[in-house]
């Protein structure tokens, strides 16, 4: 009976570990969405502009998005890529 109760136990505890783990991965990948994907709020104010304006770089397809219920989500590179590929420095071009 002494060996069932301690092979319980081992069990329970292993299965503690796996939930401690899963809970740190499941952190892990919310964080890192976190730090990968941006909703329109933070884009407009990121890049200092209008909602029109963003509408406009989701239309020209110069900004790529995705959309879950109604609400619009940017990847961080994509914004990265539009800065860059949009970057002079060339001061003349600053007028």
């Amino acid at each position: 009976m002494n060996e069932l109760m301690d092979l319980v136990q081992k069990i329970l505890e292993e299965m503690r570990i796996i939930k401690r783990e899963l809970t740190l991965i499941n952190a892990d990948t919310i964080e890192q969405i976190k730090s990968e994907w941006i909703d329109s709020q933070d884009v407009m104010m990121c890049l200092n502009i209008s909602k029109r304006t963003l509408q406009n770089l989701r239309d020209n397809k110069t900004l790529p998005f995705s959309k879950i219920n109604g609400k619009f989500y940017y990847k961080t590179a994509d914004l990265k890529a539009l800065l860059d590929s949009n970057y002079s420095h060339n001061s003349r071009n600053h007028e």
